[in-house]
């Protein structure tokens, strides 16, 4: 969150200011369309499994089924929303979500819906809306052009999902009380269809790369780098998952709560859901002025104790009007909670990480409803829908003391674009896949001075390793205490380039601060070495051919990037 919190812009200048772009606005309404689909097939699941079985947590598995798929392919998925053309990657998820509900409505239609069947299928339509998330949501700043309105569209995104909440399942209880969960199903699978179309006419502009992407397995080993290396991050993450799984008993069991509560039907389900997307979209509307009147941890704290009490009081509520007032007080903490986490990842993270960042922040919140749903299923199969309930908003109350030990960060400007350099001068001709590299910085600093040279360094050890640098080490001369060493490593050539237009404005500053220390008339020393194993270097024409052979002639920053298409190492005498 923004501490300083400036005020935010209202009205026109406010939360709508992004659906002046109409690019955002055509494609804001087509998921808006798409989301009302999805909760009116979520209605049909959970239904049709309520008709199909008596077992809670077979009930409580269609939201896990759906949720699961979030926590296991997130990572990936955020890579290649980082890796590849956003719109593309949208477009293939989608299609792998269209699959699963067509199957979906034709295996209803068949009669062939068995609850592992229905399970199976929710699974698919989960892992396409699973690996579609990621690129959506980090393409929402292409977007919209003004950085000022990020945090507009963000919560707009949220509101998108909460007005089809608050209409979806009321229409999806309509359509299964009067035409069965197969039109639910049906009437899914054509909204999507306008979202494909928005995405398919959206012209992206893409910024053409000089490097090629990074392999899917190294990207993901950088997005878990960056954010094992960001505590504000991990902090976010950690609430993330406490969050979901001490407060998503209140949508996983509300099917329960309708039939065994309230002794409802269809109808009066998706009525409660409904009330639950009213209060959601109250609490987005209201994301500015929380922001500027509260910091992170009191908004979170404060979302937390409402949600705990509204969650007791649906628990407790056996009259529906009483439930549905409860669970519009519930939507809107509900939403509040997760925009804050939402914009606090986004807003922390630069752009060549965004899609995994979120992939993170997704697979901590999907991960976490999905587990808290299983295990409140089997909970309420022992001991009841109340008492579950009752012990998850114990559970809402408690997790406010986390922010005594993990307070939420502060948070201002989003990840600041990088300052570009030029690829440094070399006179070894190098391939992409050139390495394992080595960079050593040599520094000579003031022995009145180590302390504070040092403390400083700790700071640019953590952005090295965060932006990529692996085998970070600083180490001080003994014969030469003036004389300190910092060394870190990387996997190739290509990985260093890349490693080099990473740091944002302010890591840049940092590593300035640690340049400040430096004394004496040379300007401090970087050496950029490639490691060579033993038996790799032909020394003699007439030496055994061990390995390619190399020499070391002349080559320019212009012949470093064309070696980018296809490059062989070789030395030479």
């Amino acid at each position: 969150m923004n501490d300083s919190a400036k005020a935010q812009p209202r009205s026109a200048d406010g939360i709508a200011a992004p659906l002046r772009h109409a690019t955002f606005r055509r494609i804001w309404i087509a998921s808006l369309l798409s989301n009302v689909g999805s909760l009116i097939q979520g209605v049909g699941a959970a239904w049709a499994m309520t008709q199909m079985t008596s077992s809670a947590d077979k009930v409580a598995l269609v939201q896990t089924a759906l949720l699961l798929p979030v926590m296991l392919i997130s990572i990936p998925a955020g890579a290649i929303a980082d890796m590849y053309d956003r719109r593309i990657v949208a477009l293939v998820s989608l299609g792998v979500a269209l699959a699963g509900a067509t199957g979906l409505t034709v295996a209803a239609w068949l009669g062939l819906a068995t609850p592992n069947v229905l399970l199976v299928l929710c699974f698919v339509v989960g892992s396409g809306m699973a690996l579609m998330g990621p690129a959506w949501q980090s393409s929402v700043s292409e977007q919209v052009p003004l950085e000022a309105h990020l945090p507009a569209a963000i919560a707009l995104n949220g509101i998108s999902y909460n007005i089809a909440r608050s209409v979806g399942p009321a229409i999806g209880g309509v359509v299964v009380a009067s035409a069965g969960a197969v039109a639910a199903f049906a009437l899914n699978t054509l909204l999507y269809l306008p979202l494909m179309a928005a995405l398919f006419l959206w012209k992206r502009a893409r910024a053409p790369s000089r490097l090629p992407p990074e392999r899917l397995s190294r990207a993901m080993i950088s997005g878990v780098r960056y954010i094992s290396n960001s505590p504000s991050i991990k902090v976010v993450l950690l609430r993330t998952l406490v969050t979901g799984v001490g407060g998503g008993a209140i949508t996983a069991l509300m099917p329960l709560v309708v039939r065994d509560v309230l002794h409802g039907d269809a109808q009066t389900y998706g009525i409660m859901l409904g009330a639950f997307g009213v209060g959601a979209v109250v609490g987005a509307l209201n994301i500015a002025e929380i922001r500027r009147r509260m910091s992170g941890e009191a908004a979170v704290r404060a979302c937390a104790l409402a949600m705990g009490a509204a969650m007791a009081a649906v628990a407790l509520s056996r009259q529906p009007l009483l439930t549905a007032a409860a669970l519009v007080l519930a939507g809107a903490v509900w939403m509040l909670t997760w925009a804050v986490f939402n914009i606090g990842v986004q807003l922390s993270a630069p752009r060549w990480v965004t899609g995994r960042s979120l992939a993170a922040y997704q697979a901590a919140s999907s991960g976490g409803i999905a587990v808290g749903s299983w295990a409140w299923g089997n909970l309420t199969d022992a001991a009841g829908v109340e008492t579950a309930l009752l012990v998850s908003a114990a559970l809402m109350l408690a997790s406010t003391l986390i922010g005594h030990w993990l307070p939420m960060p502060r948070v201002g400007a989003r990840g600041e674009e990088p300052e570009l350099l030029a690829d440094p001068e070399v006179r070894l001709a190098l391939t992409g896949r050139s390495g394992p590299l080595v960079v050593e910085i040599e520094y000579r600093i003031a022995q009145e001075n180590a302390r504070a040279f040092y403390n400083v360094m700790q700071d640019v050890q953590v952005s090295r390793q965060r932006n990529g640098a692996y085998g970070w080490s600083i180490a001080r001369d003994i014969a030469d205490p003036e004389l300190w060493t910092e060394r870190y490593h990387f996997p190739t050539w290509f990985d260093y380039l890349r490693w080099r237009n990473r740091p944002t404005q302010s890591e840049r500053a940092l590593e300035r601060r640690a340049v400040h220390f430096h004394i004496g008339p040379a300007p401090v020393r970087v050496r950029r070495m490639l490691e060579r194993p033993f038996g790799s270097v032909r020394w003699t024409d007439d030496s055994p051919e061990q390995a390619r052979s190399e020499m070391s002639p002349k080559t320019t920053n212009a012949a470093t990037a064309a070696n980018a298409r296809s490059w062989r190492l070789r030395l030479t005498k």
